[in-house]
């Protein structure tokens, strides 16, 4: 039995009637979660009459997603909105046997030998795509980090050989389908549920979405199967579900055994994975999950390029050792996928715009009975905030947290911060793609340093909005093959100039962009 809890909880100040706290949270949301930590381990606020717990402290916060997570389940506003999306995908789905049973089945998708065999195509269609810029004119920088990293994911979900026209649709519609879901957050339920033009809009961009990625898993189990008869095995496999499906997935060609088996030359999916399952996924839950791996793919990791980008073009010498260190891994030959884990200063730099920009600043779980948490009852029922933003701002663990500084990742230094980057979140709910969020990011930058040899800001600093994750309000930027001419410099080419980010302007858009 847990010990009576002791100390008060207190409310954070300027709650108003009605709205609670939720004109700070849609005005300067990010400046108001780091407010918190002065309030306590514990802080209630109220997201409009109801009241939410935020854990400031990262120790509790590790209570929360292992140690306790038995009490805290996944959902709240936050995952509830999302849900009317994802459906029940892996990072929406309640927890519980369908939870575990689809973790364990899409696992190996994401192993590192997995996803190795898989590199090599990502970085052939990164590559094709960062070197069709046009040079010299301002890009959106955003847009493009989200297009590339769509374009890379959607070849290691579903192969290299995904019609174009598939490819295509996907990439015009995820970026409004992204605005619509993000509007839905932030919108009040009974608001997204009227008969509204913006609301119609989304219901057919997402019906549209379903429809692509059915024709995108018929074509991957025509070429896992590798017959016509081997791929109408496989069609029934997905559309059923049970033992039943089990069965006839058994009555495939042996090749559908294994995503492996295809000859050398044919470029597998991770989606092969799910589709050659003993226990294979429904056709709903096949979709469910795609549209959560598309959309984590996109969202996090192109708000993370877009961020590095930006932070590169701020700090020249970073730049430079960048450049020294892919020209000793590479030469002059192309990036190859085992080069990435020879590459540990361009991780400790994405790494530091991860830490810096989140990419998460509000995530929400609901307590399933009374809890005693550090010493604060939070009842039954109630929504318990964490923030991966506030913790990787923490202070006491980030010295000038406003600052970019990638040796923070140092193998010397991450010890101190352990427990305080929270940015895959932890416990049993951690995500799942962490490998292939990497391994994407190191592609990505790679190649943009490679393909270009300077680029520079042509907008004013972006100003950090803080909707489903921290992304710039606007960003663009000029990228030229020649390298620009380099000022002279007292500077250690070791030395990393940090310069402190001016406060954030953090009001989204009434749209969500």
């Amino acid at each position: 039995m847990n010990a009576p809890a002791t100390s008060p909880t207190r409310t954070a100040p300027g709650s108003l009637p009605l709205i609670g706290h939720g004109l700070q949270l849609a005005r300067t949301p990010l400046p108001f979660i780091s407010s918190l930590r002065e309030h306590g381990p514990v802080v209630r606020i109220r997201i409009g009459p109801t009241p939410a717990y935020v854990v400031t402290d990262p120790a509790l916060t590790r209570k929360v997603l292992v140690t306790d997570a038995a009490h805290y389940a996944k959902g709240g506003k936050i995952i509830d909105a999302l849900r009317v999306f994802f459906g029940d995908g892996l990072a929406t789905i309640a927890d519980g046997d369908a939870h575990l049973r689809n973790r364990r089945l899409m696992q190996p998708m994401f192993n590192k030998s997995h996803i190795a065999g898989r590199g090599d195509a990502m970085i052939e269609q990164v590559a094709a795509m960062v070197g069709a810029w046009s040079e010299a004119r301002p890009r959106d920088v955003y847009e493009d980090m989200n297009e590339v990293t769509l374009a890379a994911f959607l070849v290691a979900l579903f192969g290299a050989d995904l019609p174009e026209h598939l490819e295509g649709e996907f990439t015009a519609l995820m970026p409004e389908i992204m605005k619509g879901t993000i509007r839905q957050t932030i919108l009040p339920p009974w608001v997204t549920r009227l008969p509204l033009p913006a609301n119609r809009a989304h219901a057919q961009r997402v019906a549209r979405l379903r429809a692509l990625i059915d024709q995108a898993i018929d074509h991957r189990a025509s070429r896992v199967a590798g017959s016509p008869s081997g791929a109408e095995a496989v069609s029934d496999a997905i559309t059923a579900s049970g033992t039943e499906a089990a069965a006839d997935a058994e009555t495939a060609p042996d090749t559908a055994g294994c995503p492996h088996a295809a000859a050398p030359e044919e470029q597998t999916g991770l989606f092969d994975t799910l589709l050659t399952a003993e226990d294979p996924l429904t056709r709903q839950q096949l979709q469910d999950e795609a549209i959560t791996l598309l959309t984590g793919a996109i969202e996090t990791t192109g708000t993370t390029l877009a961020w590095t980008l930006y932070e590169i073009s701020r700090h020249p010498q970073i730049e430079r050792r960048l450049r020294e260190e892919l020209a000793t891994v590479c030469g002059d030959r192309p990036l190859r996928y085992g080069d990435l884990e020879h590459l540990p200063y361009a991780r400790r730099v994405l790494q530091e715009a991860i830490r810096k920009y989140g990419p998460a600043w509000l995530v929400t779980r609901t307590a399933t009975r009374d809890i005693d948490l550090g010493g604060h009852l939070v009842p039954r029922g109630a929504d318990v905030v964490w923030s991966p933003y506030l913790h990787q701002h923490d202070p006491d663990v980030f010295a000038d947290p406003d600052a970019f500084d990638p040796d923070r990742w140092t193998p010397e230094n991450v010890s101190a911060t352990r427990g305080s980057f929270l940015a895959f979140g932890d416990g049993r709910r951690k995500c799942i793609g962490e490998n292939f969020a990497w391994a994407e990011l190191q592609i990505i930058l790679a190649t943009i340093l490679r393909t270009w040899q300077s680029f520079e800001l042509t907008s004013p600093a972006p100003r950090p909005q803080a909707v489903v994750t921290v992304k710039p309000d606007r960003l663009t930027m000029e990228f030229r093959r020649k390298a620009a001419p380099t000022q002279p410099t007292s500077e250690s080419p070791s030395q990393a100039v940090i310069v402190p980010e001016a406060g954030p302007d953090t009001r989204p858009t009434p749209s969500g962009s």
